[in-house]
């Protein structure tokens, strides 16, 4: 069986108002299956979680089932997968508790390469804690984040550090095992933002070495909201602050007050869906499935993004700062003379959508030399097709015009 995106677009009903998305790092669309299983789980007897009555079970189940397939989805354990409003908020909220052990002298080590939501959090604890923060540089020329260039970074006082799976700006995919390896042979903790990474990736946390990872599933199909994975273990150790009666139970502990069921069940079916893309049998396992989706997702992502790249290398005027050798599909352009936030509008116009900003990638926007502004983010997903990329390039030959 071959990866068919015309059946994989049949799925998605925002496509058929005809706009070609190129917003996916902002967040997909939403296929049928998803939006179903939303409805499903307010269509059926719903309570507070429980073992009793109807309702109950039903809320006890899709809890569980969350929590299966997003450890399935990430090489993870059931009990250490932990909702959350977003990943923003579950960084902040685990920079809170591990910095209650910090105090002066102590070091936290973030990157220039990184969304805010993995800098600021751990910026503003080492603030309070009087932590010295260290930045691990990336080089504008590549994109490339050197494995050295965090490692030298590492020390006796060094606490944590955080650095992405992929820049959600202009794709780089640094070398998590090997930054991960010199960062616990100095006895830190190590915290990866994997909302980019786990869009077009086989994530498997324990083989990158995350003691923490977070994820967004609106990033890969799901509803808006964050996922922090970890071990068990760990996180039996940490006591965030909550509610007297609330129970302190791992991972029940970090989630305030009662989750919301249906976007758990929507969750679930994203995962599904993705392990539907492949081609393994049925009869296998979803943690099989899945990487058969994603072996076939990448592949048709990485054919698309050959072609545009090859086309973009012949326009004049245009500069393609995404650059590393290991990376998302995911492009970051400007054009000579031009503001990208009229590229964008301009594009808009006929019905394609690559919006332009840096997307909170603050640092590395600035890194870049490309200021607050950035430039103009194409970012591939699964239900792209080449119908959007000859789009996305006869509006970028007029613009250009």
């Amino acid at each position: 069986m071959t990866y068919d995106v015309s059946t994989v677009r049949a799925q998605f009903p925002a496509l058929r108002a005809g706009t070609a998305h190129f917003d996916g790092p902002g967040g997909t669309q939403t296929p049928a299956p998803v939006i179903a299983a939303f409805t499903e789980a307010l269509s059926r007897p719903l309570s507070i979680r429980g073992t009793t009555l109807p309702g109950e079970v039903h809320a006890e189940t899709l809890v569980g089932d969350f929590r299966q397939a997003l450890a399935d989805l990430l090489g993870a354990q059931p009990g250490g997968i932990v909702f959350g409003r977003s990943s923003t908020q579950l960084t902040y909220d685990i920079s809170r508790v591990l910095s209650q052990s910090w105090g002066p002298g102590d070091e936290v080590v973030v990157s220039r390469l990184d969304h805010d939501a993995n800098i600021r959090p751990w910026v503003q604890a080492a603030g309070r804690a009087g932590a010295v923060v260290r930045w691990a540089e990336f080089d504008p020329a590549t994109g490339e984040l050197p494995t050295e260039a965090v490692g030298a970074l590492l020390g006796e006082r060094t606490r944590l550090v955080a650095v992405t799976g992929a820049s959600n700006l202009i794709g780089t995919r640094p070398d998590l095992p090997a930054v991960a390896e010199l960062v616990h042979r100095a006895g830190a903790l190590f915290h990866v933002d994997g909302v980019h990474l786990t869009a077009h990736d086989f994530v498997d946390v324990e083989r990158l070495g995350a003691d923490f990872f977070v994820c967004s599933p609106y990033k890969f199909f799901g509803p808006h909201h964050g996922v922090l994975a970890a071990r068990p273990e760990l996180l039996e150790t940490l006591r965030p602050d909550k509610l007297a009666p609330s129970t302190d139970a791992v991972p029940e502990r970090f989630e305030l007050g009662t989750l919301p069921y249906e976007v758990l069940a929507a969750t679930r079916a994203a995962v599904d869906f993705i392990a539907d893309l492949g081609s393994g049998p049925a009869a296998a396992g979803r943690r099989e499935r899945l990487r058969s989706a994603y072996a076939a997702i990448g592949a048709h992502e990485s054919a698309l993004l050959e072609t545009l790249e090859k086309a973009l290398a012949g326009l004049g005027g245009v500069t393609v700062h995404s650059r590393a050798a290991e990376r998302t599909p995911t492009l970051l352009l400007t054009f000579e003379g031009r503001d990208a936030s009229d590229a964008y509008r301009f594009l808009a116009r006929s019905g394609v959508h690559a919006p332009a900003g840096s997307f909170y990638a603050l640092e590395a926007s600035r890194h870049l030399g490309l200021g607050d502004d950035g430039g103009l983010r194409v970012g591939l997903s699964p239900y792209n097709d080449t119908d959007d990329i000859e789009r996305l390039l006869r509006g970028l030959t007029e613009f250009l015009g």
